[in-house]
């Protein structure tokens, strides 16, 4: 990587999204929490520090050494980096009279290549408690706002910029421009990380990486594990191996179905059903945690046995991906886990293979893009995510064979007239939910106690923050129609309205 900047995070709740609006520019990036050290890098062009949800004055906030950083690229610090800024370098930082939080109007008229191309008078967002009351000797005020007055300042001599508002939302409505003179006009990083050049940098460093090795790599008939997959097997061709396991909670058809579209992208593919051990093994349980562990460990023994079968293999590939690998580091230390991640941590030691992951540091819509690049067809790239753990995680309650099927044909019913409304491509995600409850119903003259389903689908760009779909009345009513006809044992469809957060994307 020629040029890049790195993310300082210090626990912000926008620090992905400060990242996902550097990528736009496209210029790349990286989030380190703010306990990593730096290490000197020609490639580091610019450092952004992140907001926080503490106060520079707590004891114990998060705290880092700007002097030595401040020396040697460019500093963008927002919110809480600001503060930390003014207050490292003599400046005075106090709790507000009142916290501020929404839209704004900065009005700067200092000159500052910050600002080049942006309104004097432009809208932001505020979000803080405390208030840089008394700026450092060395810096000097180059925006306010009515209420803020330190909302933007600059150092005399060095390209160290503070800013009190969030650039980073959309809300801050000359927030790309101001982003992209930092990167663009103060770091001098040229605008071309592109999808081809990662493909071009990646596929040259497999290369290296991988040269004369073997690679395995379970793919899962998802986006992620598939450009993967693509992206090694340009580098190192028929020296990987892909396994595809029928774990019997895919969806309908969708072992043959998959299989069949790997073999013709010319991946040197095994496919194993599997899917009796799955379910004897899940037999009895409920607790959704317990779930995702049978299953991982399950397809570790499967995975495990089938690479046993090949010689000389030295490497596993994994579909990791950066919102993986960002949830699975807490600024703050350990932290209450949500829910386990199928990549991050991945197959055991005994295995004894190192692990490459060449798609680290994309998000989800970057991994789409690559692929499109790569040549994947839109029936591939433009898949929905499925969690590893499959329906068993859509199924609340024991997994059982039956269960597993009633589910497949309601959730295929859901997503083939999702297709059949040109509404597939519009929503991020979504499936049915099997749920432990029985509902009284009538069907013809005769009372019914049977199942309810759950129907969920999201909007989002990269899962980290979803919205529920405001799907046609229309689409809804045919669909729970269908359902209820067509699936004997179901007869109560509901739709989930939830968010994230709260909520999370799938229910377990």
């Amino acid at each position: 990587m020629n040029h890049k900047v790195i993310i300082v995070d210090f626990g912000s709740q926008y620090t992905q999204l400060i990242a996902r609006r550097v990528r736009e520019q496209k210029v790349y990036c990286e989030i380190v929490p703010y306990t990593h050290d730096i290490p000197e890098d020609p490639a580091l062009k610019g450092i952004i520090l992140s907001g926080g949800p503490c106060s520079v004055n707590d004891p114990g906030a998060p705290d880092l050494d700007l002097g030595p950083l401040v020396q040697r690229v460019p500093v963008l610090a927002i919110c809480y980096g600001a503060q930390l800024i003014a207050r490292q370098f003599g400046g005075k930082v106090e709790t507000s009279a009142r916290r501020e939080y929404g839209r704004a109007m900065l009005t700067h008229d200092q000159p500052s290549p910050l600002f080049h191309g942006v309104d004097a008078k432009s809208q932001v967002w505020m979000s803080h408690g405390d208030t840089i009351t008394t700026l450092p000797q060395e810096f000097h005020l180059i925006g306010s706002t009515v209420d803020v007055e330190v909302a933007a300042f600059q150092h005399d001599q060095l390209p160290v910029y503070g800013l009190q508002f969030h650039p980073e939302v959309t809300h801050s409505t000359q927030g790309d421009d101001i982003l992209r003179n930092f990167l663009i006009e103060v770091c001098g990083i040229p605008p071309e990380w592109t999808p081809a050049s990662f493909i071009e940098e990646t596929v040259a460093e497999l290369k290296t990486q991988l040269e004369g090795e073997r690679v395995i790599c379970g793919l899962s008939g998802g986006v992620d594990s598939t450009v993967a997959a693509s992206l090694i097997h340009r580098a190192i061709g028929d020296r990987l191996y892909c396994i595809f396991v029928d774990n019997g909670i895919l969806r309908k058809d969708e072992f043959t179905h998959v299989l069949a579209q790997y073999e013709q992208l010319g991946l040197n593919i095994i496919g194993v059903r599997a899917a009796d051990r799955f379910l004897g093994e899940l037999a009895g349980v409920e607790d959704p945690e317990i779930k995702r562990k049978i299953i991982g460990r399950v397809f570790i023994e499967v995975f495990q046995e089938e690479a046993e079968k090949l010689d000389g293999i030295t490497f596993l590939a994994q579909g990791t991906i950066y919102p993986d690998v960002i949830e699975s580091v807490s600024v703050k230390g350990p932290s209450a886990t949500i829910k386990s991640h199928h990549n991050v941590g991945g197959l055991p030691e005994q295995m004894q293979l190192k692990v490459v992951e060449p798609l680290r540091y994309l998000f989800k819509d970057e991994v789409r893009r690559v692929g499109h690049d790569l040549g994947l067809g839109a029936s591939l790239l433009g898949r929905h995510p499925f969690p590893g753990p499959g329906l068993a995680i859509r199924i609340l309650g024991e997994v059982t064979a039956e269960r597993v099927a009633l589910l497949q044909e309601v959730d295929a019913i859901f997503i083939n007239a999702l297709r059949e409304y040109d509404l597939y491509d519009e929503v991020w995600q979504a499936f049915a939910v099997l749920l432990p409850v029985a509902s009284v119903g009538v069907m013809g003259d005769e009372r019914t106690y049977e199942q309810v389903v759950a129907l969920r689908s999201v909007s989002s760009h990269d899962g980290m923050t979803a919205d529920w779909s405001r799907l046609p009345y229309d689409f809804l009513a045919d669909v729970s129609n269908r359902i209820i006809n067509q699936v004997r044992g179901v007869n109560r469809v509901v739709y989930d309205i939830s968010s994230k957060p709260p909520a999370t994307i799938e229910w377990e």
